[in-house]
């Protein structure tokens, strides 16, 4: 109906650029995801292995700077330092999404931000009203908030699922929106006594390295030293260093100027991706997921109301936030969905996001430093991704056959010219996505 068509589109063909870019992202992102799986097996074998004192002895050896206040345990290098250099990936890919992406626009912007903000607010209501049902501590209301993207596009490598694009960009907009929450809630309600000459001097980097980029300043020598002292000051501040991460992030220059082959948010994210996806992530997971999984250890995390409601905000929160959060945005935005899909397609997408693992973590991490509690809470967070990642498996394998069909038809190139045949088709797709019909660009 001609009605109908004048309607935006939801989870509609991506435009070929966006596509391009997504699919690189997200190759990387998949691959890293593989070898955070291998790690967090690794970590959990180890821990409940003959040889878990040994696992806890190099967690806890100590190395650094004592002078300069970086006198750390391999565990907080890891979630300190090495995280740093996946919240600046994050960073980049937030901006890219602000200026090329999804998030550019408000017709394009308004479904995955009202989702993703639902996606964390339903799981955080769970878990306070589960924690304080049952006399337990508040201070975890974070940790079910996250979606870890890597371990997400990991179950579905291993399912062999093939989700169109569209909507696994849809996933990688909601997760990137979810570690712009999950930095924000570090930032602001995980500080420790604040160093405000150190913070002084860390804002004073920051500008510095924005100068160099408006500047158009070029060498690693400029920034790599910049950055690590960035990082340190962040940390000396009392503000948990990854922000510095995503600070930077953000102030990379992500459009070229003329003559550029890649801007330098590219460049870096070329560069530090595989890093974080290969490297950091994965030994942030080697030190951070080895917990007991024995009977009593499990028992806890069903009967222990801070674990249980990280489990209760991981399958439940994110599920209903997400999909409730889609349904009434589209309903809002009178956004039509793509006729190739199903409401079931957004449920199990909503469903595979209860994975909450590297952000999940370090949140219970900071949250129950040192405790048995914290122990617990980090099981919790490995049995609600585990279960979410089962019933995404389940869900999302039973529309497979369909997403395979649309695959095909996304990357069919009958005249070999590098341009997929769907792209080249005359007159108005009829799935053309929010906020790029009737005459808006992309």
């Amino acid at each position: 109906m001609a009605a109908d068509r004048s309607r935006p589109l939801f989870l509609g063909l991506l435009p070929l650029p966006e596509r391009q870019a997504i699919t690189g992202a997200l190759r990387t992102e998949t691959t890293g995801g593989l070898v955070l799986l291998a790690a967090a097996v690794v970590a959990l074998v180890w821990a409940n292995s003959p040889w878990s004192g040994t696992y806890e002895q190099i967690r806890n050896v100590h190395f650094g700077i004592p002078a300069l206040g970086l006198d750390l345990s391999v565990g907080h290098w890891t979630a300190d330092g090495l995280l740093a250099i996946f919240f600046l990936v994050a960073g980049i890919e937030l901006k890219r999404e602000l200026v090329t992406g999804e998030l550019r626009t408000p017709a394009t912007a308004a479904l995955p931000i009202i989702a993703a903000v639902c996606g964390m607010a339903a799981p955080a209501l769970l878990y306070a009203v589960t924690a304080t049902a049952g006399g337990g501590s508040l201070d975890g209301w974070a940790v079910p908030m996250a979606t870890d993207i890597a371990f997400a596009l990991a179950v579905l490598a291993v399912l062999s699922t093939h989700l169109p694009a569209a909507l696994r960009a849809f996933l990688l907009t909601l997760a990137v929106v979810d570690d712009l929450g999950a930095i924000l809630i570090i930032a602001v309600f995980f500080t420790s006594d604040l160093n405000y000459w150190a913070l002084a001097g860390a804002f004073t980097g920051l500008v510095v390295f924005y100068l160099l980029q408006r500047l158009r300043v070029r060498g690693w020598w400029w920034y790599v030293p910049l950055g690590t002292a960035i990082w340190a000051l962040m940390y000396n501040g009392g503000i948990h260093a990854t922000v510095a991460g995503v600070a930077m992030g953000l102030i990379l220059r992500t459009t070229r100027d003329q003559g550029e082959e890649a801007s330098p948010a590219s460049r870096v994210a070329h560069l530090m991706h595989p890093l974080s996806a290969g490297i950091a992530v994965p030994l942030f997971a080697l030190f951070a997921a080895g917990v007991s999984i024995s009977g009593a250890a499990l028992g806890e995390v069903f009967t222990s109301p801070e674990p249980l409601g990280v489990v209760i905000g991981l399958l439940l929160g994110k599920t209903l936030g997400i999909f409730a959060g889609t349904y009434l945005a589209a309903r809002f935005t009178r956004a039509r969905l793509n006729p190739d899909l199903a409401w079931a397609d957004v449920l199990g997408l909503s469903v595979l996001a209860g994975i909450g693992f590297t952000v999940a973590l370090l949140i219970g991490e900071l949250a129950f430093p040192g405790t048995a509690v914290g122990e617990h809470v980090k099981a919790a967070v490995l049995v609600g991704s585990l279960i979410a990642a089962t019933l995404a498996s389940l869900l999302l394998r039973r529309r497979n056959t369909i997403y395979r069909r649309l695959c095909e038809e996304e990357n069919l190139d009958q005249d070999a010219d590098g341009i997929p045949d769907i792209y080249q088709r005359s007159g108005p797709s009829r799935t053309a996505p929010v906020g790029r019909q009737n005459g808006q660009s992309g």
